[in-house]
Order: C-alpha cells, then sequence, then structure tokens
C-alpha cells in the first residue's frame, strides 16, 4: 500500500517563489500548496492542516514571526514542523524563529540546500552541525 505524499504549506507572498518550488517540490514526491497572506494562511491550516510548513517571516499582512507563536500556542499546530524562509537578517529575530522551533533558510536558497533543510525538518536526515545550535 503507498503511503500519502506529505502535505507541505507554502507561505509567501512572492509569486516567483511558487513557481520555482512547486514542480520541485512535487518532483521530490511533496504535496504542495501554497498561502499569499496570513489570513490565506490560517484558512488553509484550519481546512486542512499540513505536515509542515514553510514560512515567510514577512507578509503583506502581517508578521509570519507572530503567525509563528500563534501555530506554537495551539495544541494542534504546536509541533508542526517549520521551515522559515527569510531574506531577514537580524539575528533577534532569528534567534526567535529558532526558539519557536523553526528551521531557518535564508533567501535566496538553492533547491538542494532547501530539499536537505525539508527532510531534516521530517527527522529524515539528521540536523547539520551549521544547525545544532
Amino acid at each position: 500500500m503507498a503511503t500519502s505524499p506529505r502535505h507541505l504549506l507554502v507561505v509567501d507572498d512572492e509569486p516567483h517563489i511558487g513557481l520555482v518550488l512547486r514542480p520541485y517540490l512535487e518532483q521530490l514526491g511533496y504535496r504542495v500548496s501554497f498561502a499569499r497572506s496570513l489570513t490565506e494562511a490560517r484558512a488553509a491550516v484550519n481546512a486542512s492542516p499540513p505536515d509542515g510548513m514553510l514560512l515567510d517571516l514577512h507578509l503583506p499582512d502581517g508578521s509570519g514571526l507572530d503567525f509563528l507563536r500563534d501555530l506554537r500556542s495551539k495544541d494542534d499546530t504546536a509541533r508542526l514542523p517549520i521551515l522559515v524562509l527569510t531574506a531577514e537578517g537580524e539575528e533577534r529575530v532569528l534567534r526567535e524563529a529558532r526558539r519557536l522551533g523553526a528551521a531557518l533558510v535564508t533567501k535566496p536558497f538553492s533547491p538542494t540546500k532547501l530539499s536537505q533543510r525539508i527532510a531534516t525538518m521530517f527527522g529524515d536526515l539528521p540536523v547539520p552541525d551549521d544547525e545544532a545550535s
């Protein structure tokens, strides 16, 4: 019996991210859906909770970091694997995202690095040395 593919919700307002990521992630066997705003992301999580999330920190209707805090405060999403995609360089913000249990990938990123981080997020690969802290 085949297992169903893991569902990744990509929350990012940049259209090119979806154009680049969808075919790549689907080729790796993931089912991919997109949200371009926090409003869309909340609706998507409530309608069909994903197995994991790729989350941008800067969205048109609010902060991805605030959304991450909200997800962590709820029993049904407290342990949802989340990978933050960001161009953010402010160390305080990145530390807070890590404290909330999110892994980080900075933009721009390579597809290979992203796929390794997703596999690590799901526990399919060990945490790389530069992420272990």
